[in-house]
C-alpha cells in the first residue's frame, strides 16, 4: 500500500511511519519542517497523487490549534475526486465518558486543554460533513503517551475505553496499530471510531 502520512515527525506520526514500513508499506512523509503546508489543498493533492492512503496525524503548535480545522478542510479539498482514503487522528474530547457527558465536559477538564478540544471538535464536524471521500477519524483515549508496542488494544464507536482501574490510555505506538489495521483491514467508513486498553 501507498501511504502519504502528514504529520510525520510528530509525536504519532513517527510511530504511524515506523508502524506503515514494519509491515513494508511504502510510505510518503509530510511534515512542517520538510515545507509542506497540510492546510493548502494543492500540497495536499500532490503528496497524495498516486497514493491508496492519507493519514493525518498533524497537531499545531499551543496559540495555533484553528491550524486543526484548516488541515481537515485541506485534505478533503485535496482529496476530493482522488479516491484515496483518509484516516485522521482527532482528539477524545467528544468521546461520551461513563458518567454519559463529553470528556470536555467533565468538571475536572484542564482549561489549558480548552482550545485543542474545542478545535478536534470542530475538525470532527468537518469530517462528518464530507461525503465524497471515504474517511475515518480515530479519537484516542484520554491519555495518549510514549510506551511500548504490545499491538493490544479495544475498538470502540464514541464512548472513552478505560481499562480495569477506569484509565483510559494507549501510547503512541499502538494507537499507530491500530490505525495500521484499519488502513490494511477498513471496518469504518465516513464515521469515528476510538481505541484503548
Amino acid at each position: 500500500m501507498r501511504i502519504t502520512v502528514f504529520g510525520a515527525t510528530g509525536a504519532v506520526g513517527r510511530e504511524v511511519v515506523a508502524e506503515a514500513r514494519a509491515r513494508g508499506h511504502e510510505v510518503r512523509p509530510a511534515s512542517r519542517s520538510a515545507g509542506v503546508d497540510a492546510t493548502d489543498p494543492a500540497h495536499v493533492a500532490r503528496l497524495a497523487a498516486g497514493q491508496d492512503l492519507v493519514i493525518s496525524a498533524t497537531r499545531p503548535q499551543p496559540g495555533r490549534e484553528p491550524e486543526l480545522v484548516a488541515v481537515a478542510r485541506a485534505l478533503f479539498a485535496g482529496l476530493r475526486g482522488s479516491g484515496t482514503r483518509l484516516l485522521v487522528v482527532g482528539g477524545a474530547a467528544t468521546l461520551r465518558t461513563p458518567g454519559g457527558f463529553l470528556v470536555q465536559d467533565a468538571p475536572d477538564f484542564p482549561a489549558a486543554l480548552v482550545p485543542i478540544a474545542n478545535a478536534c471538535a470542530e475538525q470532527l464536524a468537518v469530517c462528518q460533513e464530507q461525503s465524497d471521500v471515504d474517511w475515518a477519524y480515530l479519537s484516542p483515549p484520554a491519555l495518549l503517551e510514549p510506551g511500548p508496542r504490545t499491538g493490544h488494544y479495544r475498538l470502540g464507536a464514541d464512548d472513552l475505553i478505560a481499562d480495569e482501574s477506569g484509565t483510559s490510555r494507549i501510547t503512541n505506538a499502538d494507537l499507530a496499530v491500530a490505525l495500521l489495521d484499519e488502513a490494511e483491514r477498513p471496518k469504518h467508513h465516513r464515521t469515528r471510531f476510538t481505541v484503548g486498553y
